[in-house]
């Protein structure tokens, strides 16, 4: 099995993920689904600083910690404080 065929659909990898605790860390396929983006753009955003930078637990093992996740995505549903200002 290939390791872009393990989940059907990103509602797969995201099944437990609010099940997971906060110290729990997931790999790169769970990250694109939680945000929805590519493989690539996860670097690129763990580069400029919007994902946290993740570990490396092994010489080929990546991951993310979930808490630092759960951060991210209350951080990026927030506005921004530019954008409440320019609002009418």
């Amino acid at each position: 099995m290939s390791r872009n065929n393990r989940f059907s659909h990103s509602s797969d990898l995201l099944q437990f993920f609010d099940q997971l605790p906060d110290s729990a860390y997931v790999r790169q396929p769970v990250v694109q689904a939680l945000f929805g983006i590519s493989h690539a753009t996860v670097w690129r955003w763990c580069n400029s600083g919007h994902l946290p930078k993740p570990i490396k637990p092994g010489p080929r093992v990546t991951a993310w910690n979930v808490g630092a996740l759960r951060a991210t995505q209350t951080a990026l549903r927030e506005p921004s404080p530019s954008a409440e200002k320019s609002a009418p």
